[in-house]
């Protein structure tokens, strides 16, 4: 990765480009899951785009997931009731890291940050 300094996370993971793909290989891989699927029971394709553009805002990309999808709250409010387990979580943060490491630059201090923050979040 480049200078920390100065480049954000958003940008060293390749931008809204990357984070789309790394949504979409991430749902394909939690709407087969049978673990995880019964709790996107009403996933929608928009999903992925929203996922993206909540990942590339608080990557330090454009604020668009608060001017355009409502932000922090509109987030919390989708997830009240969902009820997660802790295999639930221990399972979504294994997708996500074969997500990550198909689909972000072959840079392991890069995915290494990306998890972390992953890991913190849920």
């Amino acid at each position: 990765m480049s200078d920390e300094r100065s480049e954000s996370l958003y940008d060293a993971v390749g931008g809204i480009d990357a984070l789309r793909r790394l949504s979409n290989t991430f749902y394909e891989g939690v709407l087969a899951d049978p673990v995880l699927a019964p709790v996107f029971a009403n996933f929608t394709t928009t999903h992925i785009e929203h996922v993206a553009v909540w990942l590339g805002e608080i990557f330090g990309g454009p604020a668009r997931f608060t001017d355009e999808l409502g932000g922090h709250q509109s987030l919390l409010r989708s997830h009240l009731g969902l009820a997660i387990t802790e295999e639930q979580r221990g399972r979504w943060m294994e997708l996500m890291g074969e997500a990550v490491r198909k689909e972000l630059p072959d840079d392991e201090l890069l995915r290494r940050r990306v998890l972390e923050y992953f890991d913190w979040g849920t």
